[in-house]
């Protein structure tokens, strides 16, 4: 079910929320995220190689799930996330509204799947979860997924991990197959990383947009928490421990479709507070009629500039052994031996103190 949006400009106390006419999704996207879109955008028959496959994917069966056994948001069920999901394609001028179905699960959760017309789900879990401003977010959030088409890449994700687990028992399909869902998970993670900044631009409240993260990982206990110190927890992650901990992360990191919850945060503020964002509130933002126009070489120049900044300023012990072999660091082996904890003083290993 599709419908034309509102044509009404939302109000919020005490300001007027920013709409975006004609927005990119490549305004908001996270660099490595653009880059990969960009490239498949630029496949000549891409798209329709894509739905070529509609008959083998389970969209159908999950609209058909989702309608008998879900409840579709509109004016008569739901209808504050009805108002929510309306505003939220209005900010971001969305063409067409997705259908959106709330769906009994005490686990919070939301996703846009879909081939030919995204479909936004939100678990009941999140629903009690957030309040107003924090669902908004989320609501923008799905938005974005759908106007960047990551529905698409998403619907093909879940398809074949389904596929991995049937073939886990042919040693060379699984490997294959893994090999193709591990890249599709790593593009997916920054996706979601553009998707946060989509519900900022909707929800227009950074701290809404934390809070709602630090729910994520901390239940509705928001008396208990505080937005600072959850972004100390993410400062201490990335630069926390030694190298051992840094191949942890990675191990930790691969099988998920998502950041760690902190992470996302402080990601957010991050490009909240950049000049990239302050642009896009000033009404400077790539528009959609130019996407046809947009350089692949120029989003992978991008993409590669953005992951050596990452490097440069990273204070993870892996990315600063990564500077050193850049660099040519002459003492590699000692560098080795203090980042993994084997420091060696005149008298031998430095032991616990008793």
């Amino acid at each position: 079910m599709s419908e034309r949006h509102s044509d009404s400009r939302e109000q919020v106390p005490g300001r007027e929320r920013r709409r975006f006419p004609g927005i990119s999704s490549r305004a908001y996207e996270h660099p490595a995220d653009r880059s990969a879109l960009v490239a498949l955008r630029k496949l000549s028959g891409f798209d329709t190689a894509f739905k070529a496959l509609s008959g083998l994917l389970p969209e159908r069966s999950l609209r058909l799930l989702y309608l008998s056994d879900s409840v579709r948001v509109g004016e008569q069920q739901f209808p504050h996330l009805h108002t929510m999901l309306l505003d939220a394609c209005y900010v971001l001028d969305m063409p067409k509204v997705p259908a959106m179905y709330v769906t009994q699960d005490p686990q919070p959760g939301a996703m846009c799947i879909g081939l030919d017309e995204p479909m936004v789900v939100v678990s009941t879990g999140l629903v009690e979860l957030l309040d107003e401003e924090e669902m908004r977010a989320v609501i923008g959030h799905e938005v974005g997924h759908a106007l960047s088409g990551h529905a698409v890449y998403r619907t093909v994700l879940l398809f074949l991990t389904n596929v991995a687990m049937k073939v886990a028992w042919i040693p060379l399909g699984n490997i294959a197959v893994m090999g193709v869902v591990t890249a599709l998970r790593e593009w997916f993670r920054k996706s979601e990383l553009s998707a946060d900044r989509a519900g900022l631009l909707v929800g227009q409240d950074l701290q809404a947009s934390m809070r709602g993260l630090m729910k994520l990982a901390g239940g509705n206990h928001l008396h208990e928490m505080n937005v600072d110190a959850f972004l100390a927890q993410a400062e201490e992650y990335e630069k926390g421990g030694d190298l051992r901990d840094s191949v942890l992360k990675i191990m930790n990191m691969l099988p998920r479709n998502h950041p760690f919850a902190a992470v996302r945060a402080a990601e957010l503020k991050k490009w909240a507070e950049s000049r990239d964002h302050q642009r896009i509130m000033d009404g400077h933002y790539p528009r959609r009629t130019e996407d046809k126009d947009a350089s692949v070489s120029g989003s992978f120049r991008e993409t590669a500039s953005h992951y050596a900044e990452s490097v440069r300023s990273s204070k993870d012990p892996l990315m600063g052994l990564v500077r050193d072999l850049a660099g040519g660091a002459s003492d590699l082996g000692g560098k080795l031996r203090d980042s993994f904890g084997g420091r060696q003083g005149p008298q031998g290993p430095q032991g616990p103190q008793g």
